[in-house]
């Protein structure tokens, strides 16, 4: 029975399809008289399909090498294009991740949208994200990946303007979608040149083919800057993270997919392309650089948010920036630990401020205050899933972000300075927001703020669950490093460095030493991080400002020059014809006259070569 359905594993993705199919028709209210939540009852039911599937399928392939299926879909002028699949442990494994978070999800959902209309449309594209993940983590080939990153990108912007009659919900679903669809253009050129190189986009091919590959280093250094930039847009890397903080309009339920595993889209693809990454050291450094940039940059601008959602949106660049450090100094196994350790936490954070923003009236943190009371189960799930997301033992991220720093330590150094630093940054940010959102008094925005609906908590109890269990799963699957070769040095900075963090931001947000709002000493480096680094209005006078230009001297153009032919051609025909309308009388004899001149002058034309050189002579 098991490896009965760990052969069909790939019918995963169909059962999200089937229930996004089976909503639609409560989308256009087809069905009235039930209405819209039938809708969300049966993706919740397939989605637990997939998910017990899954489940089950894990425990067959564990401890088994990888297995490989092949579909053929195209064959045609020397082109063969065939749909490549991977069943392995890391595989399966990810596809749980996915359906078990899409379906807690779903049920937290189920509260968060209670009186929502658009529960069909917003079922349904959960089921087209959960399909899309669900294939892009089986999928073994870069032309494939690429189209369902394509998938996922429209289904962003369906999903981020659910509530398309916000004007900023809308603006956020198009400027995500823009954003997206930059890195997803780039990555389009470097898929299309990587096949002619090497002969494949199997990704298994791929990385037995880099082995061996000699490219020019100019070559190797282009393909792989224009493969990594669809990952720099999935995962927000700077400059093209602003779509993130934009599509944090939509509604919470979807935001805990995509802070949590819809990021981590662009890591996977990462993970797979890095056998021919490495072939340049320009790419690697270009990814590191990139990822380090990211991570410290997001990690101050963080700390200068006012508003619940755009703190989490930066703090989760900020650790997709330490995965592109790993992808990019080849540490792949703590690239993946640290999607594993992130996606959990993170989930379980945004769970957490989402019912603070479901029943508040702002999300403005600096109004919050005093909720620790009224809402115990919301902020003990926020401190779980903050210490989850810092280096604080035993929990994942320690283990991750251990990993990562401890391979770093004898070569690289300063990254794991780097890393240190993220995490104090994070640790502090984090803190800051617990502080200012449950500690304290409560203020006139938070005085009336009950607990939540059951199916709001239930997921977030699991989710909590799971989230202090998870080194011990880590230990059953042998993922941990031993005690004999823990590197001491490296684990006690990290906790230095969490420790530091969470008490500085602890002593200036709880405690009365500083007056709130807390503010910079210096105000442009308030507003600074405060405005992102200004990059917004980077992006209007350089790319929108040169678009706009290049658009405008396009319309001149085609106004002046293009249109301007077209009606002097038209002019000239309508001036002739006027004129002619004068020369006609009628009468036959006239009109032999005029082709007879006409004819006389074209033969005088043709023939003028020929006795005009003759009367020439005579002449002389």
């Amino acid at each position: 029975m098991n490896q009965l359905l760990l052969q069909s594993i790939w019918l995963i993705p169909c059962y999200a399809l089937i229930g996004a199919l089976f909503a639609l028709p409560w989308s256009p209210t087809v069905i009235r008289r039930t209405g819209p939540r039938p809708a969300g009852y049966i993706n919740l039911v397939m989605t637990c399909l997939a998910f017990t599937h899954s489940l089950i399928a894990l425990q067959a392939t564990w401890k088994m090498p990888p297995q490989q299926i092949s579909f053929s879909w195209l064959s045609t002028a020397g082109l063969d294009l065939s749909l490549d699949l991977e069943i392995s442990q890391v595989s399966v494994a990810a596809i749980v991740l996915v359906t078990g978070l899409n379906l807690l999800a779903q049920i937290y959902a189920l509260g968060y949208m209670e009186m929502d209309w658009g529960w069909a449309r917003f079922y349904s594209l959960l089921g087209l994200f959960e399909a899309g993940m669900c294939s892009l983590v089986l999928c073994n080939s870069l032309f494939f990946s690429y189209l369902i990153l394509e998938i996922l990108t429209l289904g962003t912007y369906l999903l981020v303007g659910l509530w398309f009659s916000q004007p900023l919900v809308v603006t956020g679903a198009r400027d995500a979608f823009l954003t997206k669809r930059v890195g997803d253009l780039v990555l389009l050129m470097g898929v299309l040149v990587l096949f002619p190189l090497a002969g494949t986009w199997n990704y298994s091919e791929l990385a037995q083919w880099a082995q061996t590959a000699h490219l020019d280093s100019k070559i190797a250094a282009l393909v792989g800057l224009l493969l990594i930039a669809g990952p720099m847009g999935k995962c927000a890397q700077f400059p093209l993270h602003l779509w993130l903080d934009e599509a944090m309009e939509g509604p919470i339920p979807s935001t805990i997919l995509r802070n949590s595993v819809v990021v981590a889209t662009g890591a996977w693809v990462l993970i797979k392309l890095q056998p021919v990454l490495s072939l340049s050291p320009i790419v690697s450094l270009t990814m590191v650089a990139i990822g380090a940039v990211t991570a410290v940059g997001a990690s101050l601008i963080a700390i200068a948010q006012i508003d619940i959602k755009r703190c989490l949106s930066y703090s989760v660049s900020a650790y997709m920036g330490l995965v592109f450090i790993a992808v990019g100094t080849q540490h792949s196994e703590a690239a993946l630990l640290l999607v594993l350790t992130h996606a959990l936490a993170s989930a379980l954070l945004v769970m957490s401020t989402g019912t603070i923003v479901w029943n508040s009236i702002t999300q403005d943190v600096t109004q919050l205050g005093g909720l620790w009371s009224r809402r115990p189960i919301s902020g003990l799930a926020y401190i779980v899933a903050a210490l989850g997301l810092i280096a604080f033992p035993p929990l994942g991220s320690f283990w991750a972000l251990l990993e990562l720093a401890s391979g770093l330590w004898t070569n690289q150094p300063w990254l794991v300075g780097v890393v240190i630093t993220v995490n104090a940054l994070t640790a502090f940010s984090l803190t800051r927001e617990f502080s200012s959102i449950f500690g304290g008094k409560a203020k006139q925005m938070s005085e009336r703020s009950p607990e939540v609906s059951w199916q709001m908590v239930l997921p977030m109890i699991i989710l909590l669950s799971f989230t202090l269990h998870l080194p011990l799963v880590l230990q059953s699957l042998s993922l941990l490093p031993s005690w004999a070769n823990l590197n001491q040095e490296v684990a006690l900075l990290l906790i230095l460095s969490s420790i530091f963090g969470c008490t500085i931001s602890g002593i200036i947000y709880l405690g009365d030493i500083i007056s709130k709002p807390v503010r910079l000493p210096v105000k442009a480096l308030q507003n600074l991080l405060a405005y992102d680094f200004y990059t917004p209005k980077l992006y209007r006078i350089s790319i929108v400002l040169s678009v706009d230009l290049i658009s405008k001297l396009a319309d001149i153009v085609d106004r002046l020059v293009i249109d301007g032919i077209v009606n002097m051609i038209g002019l000239a025909s309508i001036g002739g014809g006027e004129g002619l309308k004068y020369s006609t009388s009628g009468k036959t004899q006239f009109y032999a006259f005029t082709v007879l001149l006409g004819v006389s002058v074209l033969g005088i034309t043709i023939t003028w070569q020929h006795w005009g050189n003759q009367l020439l002579s005579l002449m002389l």
